[in-house]
């Protein structure tokens, strides 16, 4: 589960009342909790490294409620958007679409200009796509804590192979947002998922 970060304190002392006290540990990742029943609650923290030592719990809700300066990159085939957030406030952004030809039944000669034409249209919104995350981001970068990709894996990987995003993707962090079409209302709802803390419990017996 995915728990804001305004919320994660209530959530832990929702364990305690379910479980009983707990031990709590960890990483520089993770703080682990493990309750008197035997229940265990892996807290993965947005952004590590969480700073290391006692009060474990203290520290991962004051690293997460922490607002950072990030940049977010979605690319999908037909569109794309990139935006610089301060906490949940969006700073810059630029969102656009392109259009990629659908797939088609035809074969032959017919399906390979159809192939040459729509890899060429997907190539130009790659191209779209790395210009306008330059534009966006590069102004902020040095202040920048992280840099969070999403939309479709592949399209992403396709924005690797440009030399001049390798500043962004040197500050690349989790989760890798996988989002519908990157609209601004879609952009605008991302720190939801990047901000969170990603709880995994593990009940006793």
């Amino acid at each position: 589960m995915s728990v804001p970060p305004e919320r994660v304190q209530r959530w832990i002392d929702g364990f305690a009342d379910r479980h009983g006290p707990f031990e709590a540990t960890g990483d520089t990742h993770v703080v682990r909790l493990v309750a008197a029943d035997g229940a265990v609650a892996e807290c993965h923290a947005p952004f590590p490294p969480l700073p290391q030592g006692p009060p474990r719990v203290t520290n991962l809700v004051a690293h997460a409620r922490a607002d950072r300066l990030v940049g977010v990159v979605l690319v999908r085939l037909g569109g794309y958007a990139a935006g610089v957030f301060h906490g949940t406030e969006l700073l810059a952004s630029k969102v656009d679409s392109r259009y990629v030809q659908g797939r088609t039944a035809a074969g032959g000669w017919s399906q390979q200009r159809f192939a040459r034409r729509r890899q060429n249209q997907a190539g130009q919104t790659h191209q779209a796509a790395a210009d306008t995350a330059l534009r966006v981001l590069s102004p902020h970068l040095e202040q920048m804590a992280a840099v969070v990709f999403g939309g479709d894996r592949k399209a992403v990987d396709a924005l690797r192979e440009d030399r001049r995003l390798a500043p962004l993707f040197a500050l690349e962090a989790e989760p890798f947002l996988t989002v519908p079409d990157p609209k601004l209302a879609v952009l605008r709802d991302t720190p939801a998922s990047f901000r969170a803390v990603r709880i995994h419990v593990t009940d006793p017996g």
